[in-house]
């Protein structure tokens, strides 16, 4: 049975290379990607010059497909940017969601028809969790990255710097099945200018902030925003959520309004470009968060 397992999976990996779909192996039974961290990596093989992570080990080449799946019972990731692929994600409602929340494929279809266009007809799988994956062939003209909830809270997508669970691959004992086995469509022209990134100015933004008689609120609000807007991928989020953090204490004590705050962070969030559904939830988060647990002003 084990070796019937790791056959078909070895098999689903080799179909998904076929196609051009550049593959890593992950953890049996499970998404984590089954591959060595940067801390314990060997700095051999692959990783010989320095650390590969498994967007840039990910593979077509069936040799080391074989010598990957002979060893385990690997599931199968997809790496979607090196595979020029864009997979729109259309979730289940969580659990703990409202009872009238929309799984993702109803709202996916809702978004199709306020564009005027029908639902792609396109490769198609059901994933573990009764969602499905819509499999889109990335655009030449913009590299595009990954989404969570910015189409809408149940619709995610992965393109560079992200990867799908393929079919063949088991989570949870529920498999991950092909729906339609129809050729992967290029990207609607809609959902492209969705995705397509904010453009972000060359010279440093310049954020207007509320002038309400208290320069150490406005100062705060000025300089926070401002390094939120500068801030690198990889650590926008976090810092929005610490430079709201240190603002949202003048909104306690009344010297700045909540909504000039949130509106301000949320500029200079999506400048930075994160997601605008992102911002507007980090900022909800914290600041509900600070004005509960603001301390009164000291006074001398």
């Amino acid at each position: 049975m084990t070796h019937d397992v790791r056959s078909a999976l070895l098999s689903a990996a080799l179909d998904a290379a076929t196609r051009g779909w550049a593959v890593f192996p992950l953890r049996p039974g499970g998404k984590p990607p089954a591959l060595h961290g940067e801390a314990s990596c060997p700095r051999t093989g692959d990783c010989t010059t320095g650390h590969r992570k498994w967007e840039q080990r990910a593979t077509t080449d069936p040799d080391r497909i074989h010598r990957a799946w002979s060893t385990g019972r690997f599931n199968i990731g997809i790496a979607t940017g090196p595979s020029g692929l864009v997979v729109v994600d259309l979730d289940m409602p969580k659990q703990k969601s409202n009872t009238d929340t929309p799984c993702g494929l109803t709202t996916f279809e809702a978004l199709c028809e306020r564009a005027g266009q029908p639902v792609p007809t396109t490769y198609r799988t059901r994933t573990a969790s009764s969602g499905e994956h819509l499999y889109f062939t990335a655009p030449d003209s913009i590299r595009l990255g990954n989404t969570a909830g910015f189409l809408s809270p149940s619709i995610d997508t992965r393109a560079w710097g992200g990867y799908v669970v393929a079919p063949g691959s088991t989570v949870n004992g529920r498999a991950y099945e092909v729906i339609d086995p129809a050729s992967v469509a290029a990207m609607p022209g809609w959902l492209l200018a969705a995705l397509r990134p904010v453009e972000r100015p060359a010279g440093p933004l310049r954020l207007s902030v509320p002038k309400r008689g208290n320069r150490a609120a406005e100062t705060a609000l000025e300089r926070e925003t401002a390094l939120v807007a500068g801030t690198a991928e990889g650590s926008r989020e976090a810092q929005l959520f610490e430079s709201a953090r240190k603002v949202a204490r003048f909104v306690g004590w009344g010297d700045l309004t909540r909504h000039e705050v949130e509106e301000a962070f949320q500029r200079a969030g999506e400048a930075a470009g994160l997601p605008a559904s992102q911002c507007r939830s980090t900022l909800r988060s914290v600041l509900n968060w600070s004005l509960r647990t603001c301390r009164p002003r000291e006074t001398t």
